[in-house]
């Protein structure tokens, strides 16, 4: 699920804790956008979050979108 979203297999990070920091990062926000419980793929939810203002503040708050 985080290669498809996110990516992950083609991430370069490999100083010191990078990596293993922004996995955490990734399965933190991969939770918050699986938890937003409206229709679309997290791809899709991800990308929405990132042009809405007020629906990533939803997702970041936990709040369902209608």
């Amino acid at each position: 699920m985080l290669d498809v979203a996110f990516r992950e297999d083609e991430s370069r990070t490999r100083a010191g804790h990078a990596a293993a920091n922004l996995a955490m990062v990734r399965r933190v926000a991969l939770s918050l956008l699986a938890r937003a419980g409206n229709k679309g793929s997290i791809k899709a939810r991800r990308m929405r979050a990132g042009w809405d203002d007020q629906y990533l503040l939803q997702v970041l708050q936990g709040i369902p979108a209608n």
